[in-house]
């Protein structure tokens, strides 16, 4: 298994990134395209979301987080990515995925560090456009859960991606409709949707390493 040293960060910050076409690895066929201008067209909400690394047992890790159920939220009960709607008092979009990740899984702000951003991506059901980063933590994060949106924190190894196969294992899920879609089956979590589609970018850059 190809391992990953401490100079993971420096390569990550210097790769090349898949875009669209990492994203359509794991896209639902109903998805539909849309350009950059009917995006705008739409004036979506703003928000981001982190990969925000740390080392354990000598491994890279991520925090997934699987949400609380709300029926308000059309992503309650999901698996994704820590992060949230950009607030006015953000510096940037990168400063909202730290705040949110400080926030939801109790990570001290001032040592989470930002890497990069990946290709934003389009969520119709919500109408929002996410930004996502990659971060690291300098220190070995000690998660406090934030109760009334986090239920449970999953650790993802990053050498996990590894493993992922060209072609995603399809499921249909009452979430999506009743829809097959491509999923990341990690430990019986089924990642789907807009996170899998940014996992799927990250992944991808991981492998060209």
């Amino acid at each position: 298994m190809k391992s990953f040293g401490k100079d993971l960060l420096r390569k990550i910050k210097s790769a090349e990134l898949g875009g669209a076409n990492a994203h359509g690895i794991f896209s639902p066929s109903y998805r539909q395209n849309f350009t950059d201008e009917q995006i705008l067209g739409k004036n979506p909400k703003l928000a981001a979301v982190n990969i925000v690394l740390y080392i354990k047992d000598d491994e890279w890790y991520f925090p997934l987080i699987l949400r609380t159920e709300n029926e308000r939220d059309k992503h309650s009960g999901q698996i994704s990515l820590p992060g949230g709607k950009r607030e006015e008092s953000d510096r940037d979009f990168a400063d909202t995925a730290i705040r949110e990740t400080t926030e939801e899984i109790g990570l001290e702000k001032h040592y989470v560090r930002k890497i990069r951003e990946l290709s934003p991506i389009y969520i119709p059901p919500s109408n929002f456009l996410v930004y996502p980063y990659i971060s690291y933590t300098i220190k070995n994060p000690q998660f406090t859960l934030q109760e009334r949106e986090v239920v449970e924190i999953i650790e993802f190894p990053i050498t996990s991606f590894l493993n992922l196969a060209d072609s995603p294992e399809m499921m249909v899920l009452p979430a999506a409709g009743g829809h097959e879609v491509p999923v990341i089956n990690f430990n019986g979590y089924i990642i789907w949707g807009a996170t899998a589609m940014i996992l799927s970018e990250f992944s991808q850059l991981i492998k060209k390493m």
